[in-house]
């Protein structure tokens, strides 16, 4: 079978059975659908999206002390980190307790790296790169799981909805 990008691949039954778990969690997009609650953000890429529950740390002392000393988190919840402009961000897992994976985003939510599985209580440092404003930390695995990628989109209000690439309405 082909399709206009090439040849097209079958999921594995799993990746298609997360894949709607994900969109089943999404049915009230379409009531809410463009709008931005703090407390949650929307990603989209070519195959998918998905909805998170988040906790948001926008100050100093909310991104360092971040997810450290919890043993666990629901499936679909994470902690967006925003700094108050574009920098080079740097994370470990010294106090952490859980495997993360970290989803790296520019001004305009436009995810630019995805580190899966940084393992707890680790003093490796976890480069994000340049340019990073904010930061989504999930369960460790589910980026993969779910088919999140470099080139996805976020939709949240800390992005400046006029330079957005996914804005909210």
């Amino acid at each position: 079978m082909k399709s206009a990008r090439g040849i097209l691949r079958f999921r594995p039954a799993r990746t298609i059975g997360a894949t709607f778990l994900a969109l089943g969690l999404l049915g009230s997009e379409l009531a809410s659908a463009g709008t931005c609650d703090s407390g949650q953000v929307d990603l989209r890429w070519e195959n998918g999206k998905a909805r998170f529950a988040i906790e948001l740390a926008d100050t100093f002392d909310e991104r360092a002390k971040g997810l450290m000393f919890r043993t666990k988190m629901a499936r679909y919840s994470g902690m967006l980190f925003v700094y108050p402009e574009p920098s080079s961000v740097t994370f470990w897992m010294k106090n952490t307790l859980i495997p993360l994976d970290m989803i790296f985003l520019d001004k305009t939510g436009l995810v630019t790296r995805v580190h899966e599985k940084a393992s707890p209580q680790s003093l490796a440092t976890i480069p994000g790169g340049d340019n990073v404003l904010a930061v989504l930390e999930i369960n460790g695995g589910l980026s993969r799981r779910l088919g999140i990628v470099v080139g996805a989109q976020m939709r949240h209000a800390a992005f400046d909805q006029k330079a957005a690439v996914w804005p909210c309405k």
